[in-house]
């Protein structure tokens, strides 16, 4: 019996055996797992990304041109302000001593003028009497009436009045020069003084006040002086963002944009490029003695956020014509050019000196790379195409991509189907002419079930 049970159980196990070869589990060819799509048209909008802080597009910083005590400050920061409203005051003592000097001296000087006015018409008395004098004594020295001396003396008595009339003229030339002089001593005081009392240069709010009431503030007169405050225009905003040196050909004034706000994170806006820096702004640790290659060269990019973009959008302090704060992080996807043509999935496309280890291993961390590779037009490009179980690698040419798909120019077809996946297959496993299993992305990566 016991060899009837052993015979029985071998038969079993044979047969088991021949099914499973029959069907291909045992002993068969293990195909590769792949996912395909299909080449069609899309519209494809390439971006440059960059990140960078909101700020006004018009920004006032305001200082005191003199130095001294902030004795009056009648505004605070989030208020509106018109042009023209008083802001605040420095102490003014030392100037208004300045002005009443100037002034006193003025109201002297224009004494001194009216001084010299009476000794000139006092001047011109005497000389008008002096020549008359002397006209008649002529008369008379000609008739031999008066003597020599008396003659000279006329003369010299003349002579004397007509010099100092000349003097008297002279001297009311001088005063009037003098009072000038002091007037415009009265003006330049009388705008040091002026000075120390700021009115707002602009409409806007006051995003930044760096002072309190009592504080002591250095002038701009000789240095850099204190911030006290700006006045921002937040009915305009844009976001000023770093674009580095290998993007920044990409992008023209007018591109549009989308502005995602960290503080807003359920929000995105639209935007323009409004200003392209000319000159770079260097960021990193290169001194003299660094190579060139340490460095990061960026550019700074203007984008204007589109009014209508946030209207009704809550946030920021109340009354303010936008929602934003200067100084908010922001992150812009300018759309540099796009296109409505053949497309495939990006991670369909290989080079063939792409497939290297790193690659495979860690797919993710690569992408920047891949990504290079791919704007490269000096390397090859290809794709594994798949029809009836086998995939063949056809070499493409490729335009511009975004995150997902990317332009095929030349070598595929519409409806042409492309290996999508698994980015490992695609890179490393698959070869030309090589049978593959078709599948759907759910079953590539689904769990085994756990029993």
């Amino acid at each position: 019996m016991k060899l009837k049970h052993i015979l029985i159980t071998v038969g079993v196990l044979v047969a088991l055996l021949v099914v499973a070869k029959l069907s291909g589990l045992i002993g068969g060819e293990k195909m590769e797992k792949v996912t395909v799509e299909k080449a069609a048209s899309r519209r494809i909008i390439e971006t440059v990304t960059a990140s960078g802080k909101v700020q006004p597009e018009t920004e006032v910083k305001l200082s005191s041109e003199v130095s001294g005590e902030v004795v009056e400050l009648l505004v605070k920061e989030g208020d509106i302000v018109k042009r023209g409203q008083l802001l605040f005051k420095v102490r003014p003592d030392v100037l208004k001593s300045g002005f009443d000097r100037a002034s006193a001296s003025y109201s002297s000087q224009k004494a001194s003028v009216a001084s010299a006015a009476q000794l000139l018409t006092q001047s011109e008395g005497s000389f008008a009497n002096e020549q008359g004098i002397y006209k008649r004594n002529v008369e008379l020295f000609k008739k031999k009436v008066i003597s020599i001396a008396e003659f000279d003396a006329a003369k010299a008595a003349f002579v004397t009045a007509k010099t100092n009339l000349e003097s008297a003229k002279q001297s009311l030339i001088g005063a009037k020069f003098n009072l000038e002089q002091s007037g415009a001593n009265v003006q330049e005081a009388s705008a040091n003084l002026a000075k120390a009392t700021i009115f707002a240069p602009v409409d806007g709010v006051i995003s930044k006040l760096s002072v309190e009431l009592g504080d002591r503030i250095l002038g701009t007169a000789q240095f850099a002086g204190t911030e006290i405050m700006r006045i921002s225009n937040l009915s305009s905003m844009e976001v000023n963002v770093d674009v580095n040196e290998n993007d920044i050909n990409r992008v023209n004034i007018g591109d549009s944009a989308v502005i995602e706000v960290d503080a807003f994170e359920d929000k995105k806006f639209k935007g323009v490029v409004t200003e392209i820096a000319s000159s770079s702004k260097d960021v990193g640790t290169a001194t003299a003695a660094t190579s060139s290659t340490d460095q990061v060269t960026n550019f700074v990019v203007k984008v204007r956020i589109a009014a209508d973009s946030y209207l009704g959008v809550k946030g920021g302090a109340k009354g303010l014509p936008s929602p934003f704060r200067p100084g908010l992080s922001a992150t812009v996807d300018i759309e540099s050019s796009s296109v409505t043509a053949l497309s495939i999935p990006i991670q369909s496309v290989f080079t063939k000196g792409g497939k290297d280890e790193a690659d495979v291993k860690n797919p993710d961390a690569n992408a920047d790379k891949q990504k290079t590779k791919l704007n490269d037009k000096t390397i090859k490009q290809y794709v594994y195409t798949y029809a009836n179980g086998i995939v063949k690698q056809v070499e493409v040419v490729t335009g511009i991509q975004n995150d997902q798909y990317i332009e095929i120019r030349k070598g595929l077809k519409a409806g042409a189907e492309v290996v999508s996946g698994p980015y490992s297959a695609i890179q490393n496993k698959l070869k030309d002419g090589m049978k593959v299993e078709k599948t759907t992305k759910d079953q590539l990566f689904a769990q085994p079930d756990k029993k």
